[in-house]
């Protein structure tokens, strides 16, 4: 979940930064293991690559409908924006071949490429850029609205240039253009976005059979460099054993969010590699601090004193423990693990301070989760007196119960959009979470034109957070990817909220 300045914004977010943990349940790091046979065949332009993905989404208007599924296939695949982001979430050109902030950090110009042409053979010119950020900016419905809130003026001085003038710094305002409210959309375009799209990128839609798949097409007449497939199949499987099922029996090429125990059945049969990639999962265990018993931060830092991290991830078998808000791949990272060690004994003082020696607690968890973190934490409280009642709700009734209306104690959800501190910042925000000098330090840190300063900041804001205990970062997550031999150049990193396939190739065989 990505900043947000406004309730709208947390709506879209929710969608976004949790819609997409199906996909990413229990992902893991497990090392990379090579197949046992390769094959050494050259790259064979007319090949197709099957790809099993957990979570399809509900439509296809990126305008207009939020989550990760969507921004997962269909950013910089089918639309592009004037800028977009690495794996490692670094912001390089894309529509633009160059830009320019001005030294007091309210001025981005960029300059277009050339022979850029959506899909439907019409050119695009500056002016599709401004109609579509000027969209951004005066329709509420529309995704990213909130980001452009601070933006003052869009302007095309020629058919190649485009100025965007803000009413203040804005250190993420550019890392924003890399998700919708960056995309270029055709001026006065009547396409139907839900089921059909007219973007500028190296695939084109050929077909969308609900409920099973999603086909891309490599656009022939794409004005960068042509993608290295003919067509890729993005197939739908919710299940994780029926995806390894799938990647065995031959039906898929490549297989994202493998579930770490069974993925010693891709490795045992010699056809897979299997690459561990980094995110900016944060698996999040969410208090509401506005709620007693949990408005006592004895009672807070006992609940996170309780948790075994280590053997945790070691039981689901997911990325590395984190004990702040803020993941290793985002500006201001610092290691917090030093402020909560596993301290049961610590954690049952603390409760008989606050006078709750004896509490019961509720967790409310999406239902499409598996069960292993809940049973750890049900483990670990039950050994400092806590009893956690455990409530597995359709994602539909917790979007309604636990983030719209806050109606829970403890809540776990897997958060995942890179850049999302605000929603500390933000006492509106579901967690509860008040704190004024994190909501000053944050506007500093948003409002400083140097990066590296800007960071520092973060970093102050989040150790606060930590240190209040506003709720308990069980882990960072990582995905595992199993490709067949002969998949080159596939993602790696970050591929829950990004797939780039356009430097994907298949050797024939």
């Amino acid at each position: 979940m990505s900043p947000f300045r406004s309730t709208r914004r947390s709506a879209r977010l929710a969608a976004i930064g949790i819609l997409a943990v199906g996909a990413l349940i229990l992902t893991a790091c497990g090392g990379s293991s090579e197949p046992q046979t390769t094959s050494t065949g050259k790259a064979d332009p007319k090949a197709g690559l099957t790809v099993g993905l957990v979570l399809e989404p509900t439509n296809l208007d990126i305008r207009h409908t939020s989550g990760a599924a969507l921004e997962q296939i269909l950013v910089d695949n089918i639309y592009e924006g004037l800028v977009t982001r690495t794996q490692d979430n670094k912001i390089e050109d894309r529509l633009a071949k160059s830009h320019e902030i001005s030294p007091d950090g309210l001025t981005y110009t960029f300059t277009l490429n050339e022979g850029i042409a959506f899909h439907d053979g019409t050119a695009l010119t500056s002016a599709d850029v401004v109609s579509s950020y000027e969209t951004v900016k005066s329709d509420a419905t529309v995704q990213g609205n909130a980001e452009f809130a601070g933006v003052t003026a869009i302007t095309a001085p020629d058919p190649t240039t485009v100025q965007i003038t803000l009413a203040k710094p804005d250190q993420n305002f550019l890392f924003n253009l890399t998700g919708p409210a960056g995309l270029v959309f055709k001026t006065g375009d009547t396409t139907d976005l839900k089921t059909a799209e007219n973007g500028t990128g190296p695939f084109t839609l050929q077909r969308w059979a609900k409920g099973s798949s999603i086909t891309f097409s490599r656009n022939d007449d794409y004005w960068g460099k042509k993608a290295g497939l003919a067509e890729v199949t993005f197939q739908y499987i919710p299940d994780f054993t029926a995806g390894v099922n799938a990647a065995l029996d031959g039906s898929l090429d490549v297989l994202t969010a493998v579930d770490p125990n069974l993925v010693s059945q891709l490795k045992d049969s010699g056809d897979f590699t299997i690459t561990t990639g980094r995110t900016t999962d944060k698996a999040t265990l969410a208090f509401n601090n506005a709620k007693a018993p949990l408005n006592d931060k004895r009672v807070r830092e006992a609940l996170r004193l309780a948790v075994d991290h280590d053997a945790l991830v070691e039981a689901v078998g997911a990325g590395q423990p984190l004990y702040g808000p803020i993941p290793e791949l985002d500006p201001g990272y610092e290691d917090l693990s030093k402020l909560v060690p596993y301290d049961p004994d610590k954690a049952k003082a603390l409760l008989k301070e606050a006078g709750v020696e004896k509490l019961d607690l509720s967790l409310t968890i999406p239902s499409f989760y598996g069960t292993t973190v809940a049973q750890v934490l049900v483990s670990d409280y039950a050994k400092i007196g806590v009893s956690l009642e455990v409530d597995r709700v359709e994602f539909a009734t917790w979007l309604e119960d636990v983030y719209k209306n806050h109606d829970y104690e403890l809540s776990f959800v897997l958060h995942v959009e890179p850049r999302d501190f605000s929603n500390w910042a933000n006492p509106e925000y579901y967690f509860g979470y008040d704190n004024k000098q994190v909501q000053d330090l944050y506007a500093q840190s948003q409002a400083e034109l140097d990066p590296a300063k800007s960071a520092d900041l973060l970093a102050q804001a989040a150790r606060i957070v930590s240190e209040d205990d506003a709720a308990d970062w069980l882990y960072n997550g990582a995905t595992l990817t199993a490709l067949t031999a002969g998949v080159k150049g596939f993602p790696k990193d970050s591929i829950n909220s990004r797939i780039d396939l356009a430097g994907v190739t298949k050797t024939a065989g």
